[in-house]
């Protein structure tokens, strides 16, 4: 790898938990100018205005969204009970669910017979539900006692017109359930182009890999059998998941992955230049990017694939280093003399990535806070993609008014690009904008059973269903246009802050710090633990048994101990524990080496044990100062003054499982040091 690459690819790394601050700080200068502002303002207004007054499809997710919104306790019982009822293997359990979702549940909201509520569905919906309060009625007069037994006659039917009514919801966001039936569907639906995305979730065994792999591989010969004539990226497309086609596709398992995954992904690179069609490497979880990126690096210098221009590759703009990823790719397709479609999006996976880096005690999140920010990324990642029309192939996946007319801004009179908007989403938008002018527009249309498609369902509808999105609020008569189509500039706050409400997982308890993690999906982390377990692997110390006086001459020693040590100050008790937590948070590869050849424990495992020892310290540290600091004041029924002062008790032994060597250990020896014992 050249200096060029390896400095493109540094910044990727270094980007990944970049200071939001600073990352919006960087993209503030990428955005269009005050005088284009307007003019994009103008064009969205426009656009918001035809979809706004359109006809809403009675079954899309503007539709879903407009009358049972996913914060009201219908659109959450809905997508609970869509998911649930595919893992409750037996009847009774899921009869008890359904009562519990559908009873109080106002099923009947709007009886405008054109909308939503009309069909089949819906009906389904209102049935189940007053079903459901018939069952659970609590009076006991003859004719509730006759609705309880038509409820119960009726669960088996209940059970069924439920699952009806989600996969008569569902059916409009699948475009079939084979290839075959999905491109002749496809055919029925010019101008649009599609991209097929094969269903499922990622591989959990072989076996499944192995699935995945012979459905890609068929849809692709169907798609290249059946698809319009056209130039690589311009045909119709099979969208393809990573993990779906390894179990294991993680930098943990890099060796593995290359030599499993990779000669899957040049089969089906292979298939789709000989068929003269496209695939798309679908972005997913930050963690896999790198990774990602080193696999679609391989198939882009593949002699074998020279002269295809068909190898795309999805990049997610909330990521804060989505522009990088874009110089990358750039400078990768130039090197590699091919033209890369680049398909933007903003991302499916917000909410995750949040939990996950709070879960894992990063040190910052691998996306942006502000929903604004993130609009901020995909205007710069556009422009730059628009700018290197030699390079890439750029499409917009967007259903956002203002990022459609920002990306015609944009392009200006280039014809070279195309936008995507999700099968069952969108629509109205994308008929206003054809009917305005010619430009190209792809459907992401998924392939798939009814089971394989409720999480993908329940994902997309969670995404368009937040508060801040588009697809939400344009649903919502309430939100005005000119506030829904605002220059996202204006909606940042000065000096830009990440939105408090989501603090720093470091940050994340408010009266105490929580231990920092190891990022395990960075090679050079991977590499440090890899290095210091094969340092020590000779280091291992031997269990020496005690002899019954050793072991009571110990305990002496920490009974005169005791006497100083319970009258330490509280606070500074607490503040030895609370260097003992920063100790171990600074020797945490140390501690990580001796669990994992000691424990025999993953290194994911091994790091969450250090982390939870230094939480311990810090707990334990705060509930002292405010329990041992001073005497609690306590009722004085009779006019007496009473208080509860807390001491230690003497002398404390601490026996951990074999399977928690230090945390429960260190907890355990905390709690007692804490509270002034020894």
């Amino acid at each position: 790898m050249d200096l060029q690459f390896q400095t493109l690819r540094a910044a990727i790394a270094r980007d990944h938990r970049l200071e939001e601050a600073e990352a919006v700080r960087r993209l503030r200068a990428a955005q269009p100018d005050d005088a284009a502002s307007r003019r994009i303002t103008a064009r969205a207004l426009a656009l918001a205005g035809q979809v706004r007054a359109a006809p809403i499809e009675p079954l899309s997710a503007e539709s879903f969204l407009r009358h049972y919104g996913l914060s009201t306790r219908e659109g959450v019982a809905l997508m609970c009970l869509a998911e649930a009822l595919l893992r409750v293997p037996d009847a009774e359990t899921a009869d008890a669910l359904l009562r519990e979702k559908l009873a109080g549940g106002r099923w009947a909201a709007g009886e405008d017979p054109g909308s939503w509520l009309a069909n089949a569905a819906d009906w389904a919906l209102m049935l189940t539900g007053t079903l459901a309060r018939w069952h659970d009625a609590a009076d006991e007069d003859p004719a509730a006692q006759l609705k309880r037994a038509v409820a119960r006659l009726g669960e088996p039917v209940v059970r069924g017109a439920v699952r009806q009514a989600m996969r008569i919801l569902a059916e409009q966001f699948v475009l079939a359930e084979s290839i075959e039936e999905a491109v002749e569907r496809g055919k029925a639906r010019a101008p649009y182009r599609f991209s097929y995305d094969m269903l499922g979730d990622s591989s959990r065994t072989g076996e499944d890999a192995g699935r995945y792999f012979e459905s890609y591989a068929r849809a692709i010969r169907v798609v290249a059998a059946s698809s319009r004539p056209g130039r690589d990226f311009e045909r119709d497309g099979v969208s393809v998941k990573l993990s779906a086609l390894h179990p294991r596709f993680e930098e943990a398992k890099r060796a593995r992955v290359f030599a499993e995954l990779l000669p899957r992904l040049r089969s089906l690179a292979r298939l789709a230049r000989d068929g003269g069609i496209g695939i798309t490497i679908d972005a997913e979880e930050s963690e896999r990017l790198e990774l990602t990126l080193d696999l679609f690096e391989a198939l882009a210098r593949d002699p074998a694939l020279d002269g295809w221009n068909g190898l795309g590759l999805a990049v997610q703009a909330y990521q804060k280093r989505a522009p990088a990823v874009c110089e990358w790719l750039i400078a990768l397709a130039r090197d590699a003399r091919r033209r890369v479609p680049v398909r933007l999006v903003k991302g499916a996976y917000w909410d995750g990535e949040v939990k996950r880096a709070q879960q894992l005690g990063m040190a910052d999140y691998p996306v942006f806070t502000r929903k604004a920010a993130t609009d901020l990324c995909y205007t710069a990642c556009a422009a730059r993609l628009l700018e290197a029309a030699d390079a890439v192939y750029p499409a917009f996946a967007s259903h956002n008014c203002r990022g459609v007319a920002t990306v015609l801004e944009l392009a200006g009179e280039r014809a070279e690009f195309e936008f995507q908007r999700l099968l069952g989403m969108g629509g109205a938008l994308y008929e206003a904008l054809l009917a305005e002018r010619t430009v190209a527009c792809r459907v992401y249309a998924p392939v798939g059973s009814f089971t394989d498609l409720l999480p993908y369902l329940v994902r997309r509808l969670l995404e368009n269903g937040a508060n801040t999105s588009f697809v939400h609020q344009i649903a919502d008569p309430a939100v005005a246009l000119e506030a829904l189509v605002a220059d996202p500039l204006g909606l940042l706050p000065e000096p830009y802050a990440p939105e408090p409400r989501i603090p720093l997982p470091r940050r994340l308890i408010p009266d105490r710090e929580l231990c920092l993690g190891l990022d395990l999906s960075r090679r050079d982390v991977l590499a440090a633990l890899r290095e210091r377990v094969a340092a020590d692997r000779h280091a291992t110390a031997a269990v020496k048994p005690i002899s019954p006086a050793a072991l009571e001459s110990a305990l002496a020693r920490a009974a005169r101990a005791f006497e100083s040590w319970s009258r330490t100050p509280v606070a500074e008790r607490a503040a030895i524990l609370e260097r003992a937590a920063r100790d171990f948070e600074a020797r945490m590869t140390e501690l990580v080496s001796l669990i994992v050849r000691e424990g025999r424990r993953t290194f994911a495992d091994a790091v969450s044990e250090v982390r939870e020892a230094a939480d311990f310290c810090r707990y334990y540290a705060l509930e002292a100062r405010a329990k041992f600091g001073r005497p609690l004041a306590l009722p004085g029924p009779a006019g007496e003054s009473n208080a509860l002062a807390l001491h230690g008790r003497g002398v404390f032994a601490c026996v951990s499982p074999w399977n928690f060597p230090l945390s429960i250990f260190a907890g355990q020896v905390a709690a007692a040091l804490a509270a002034g014992n020894a």
